[in-house]
Parts: C-alpha cells; structure tokens; sequence
C-alpha cells in the first residue's frame, strides 16, 4: 500500500511506524521539489486556488491508483479541495491526529511559547 504525502513537512519516524502498522502502508511518496514548493506555499491573495492545484492532481492521476492512501494537511482551502479530488478519484484521504504540548518561557521581556505536536492516529476525512 501506497502513502502519497500533500504535507509541508517530513514525517516522523513515529508517523512512519503508525503507517507501517495501522495501514499497511509500504511506500511513502513525497511531492517532486517543484510540487511541494507549491504546496507548501498556496498564494494566500487569490481567490480560486483551483489552477494552482491541477499539477498536483495530475501528478496523483498519474501516479495513485485506487485505495492508495493519501495524507493531505495545508493550507484550509486546498486542503478540503484535495480532499474532495481524492475520494472523487478512489483514493483514500487521511490526516495525521497530534497531541499538542505547549511550552512558555520568559528570556527577560520576552514570552517565548514553544508547541510540540506528537502524532497519535491516522484519520480518515
């Protein structure tokens, strides 16, 4: 089983190990440079995002078969439009569920928050 990551970051060995597991997933396959720049910088000042995600859909058109997994998290709007291109196509749309652990610490005038996310499960949208 086939994992294709719209995801700004990489994943943890935490992520991995739960994907092996809990999704028999065997293969985990990141955006081309070129993608994931693009995804993970979606123009925040235009209003139909639509054009600026045909490459992405057509790389997983290209490259995703039926029942593979695909982890979308970003950008709100792009987000929901991809998750509506995935199932539309047979694909299987998940996120990543995170614990988040805050941290604040003063450095003289200054509040510093520190969040940590730790994944706990795979979901499906």
């Amino acid at each position: 089983m086939k994992m294709f990551l719209l995801f700004s970051h990489r994943l943890t060995s935490r992520q991995i190990e739960d994907a092996k597991s809990s999704l028999k997933v065997d293969k985990f396959i990141y955006l081309p440079e070129n993608l994931q720049d693009l995804w993970s910088k979606i123009p925040p000042h235009i209003e139909d995002i639509s054009p600026v995600l045909l490459p992405l859909k057509n790389f997983l058109k290209t490259n995703a078969k039926r029942d593979d997994f695909i982890l979308i998290q970003g950008d709100f709007g792009a987000t929901c439009n991809m998750v509506n291109f995935a199932k539309q196509n047979g694909f299987i749309p998940i996120y990543s569920t995170n614990k988040r652990v805050a941290k604040e610490y003063t450095d003289g005038n200054k509040l510093i928050k520190m969040s940590e996310f730790i994944h706990n499960i795979y979901r499906r949208f």
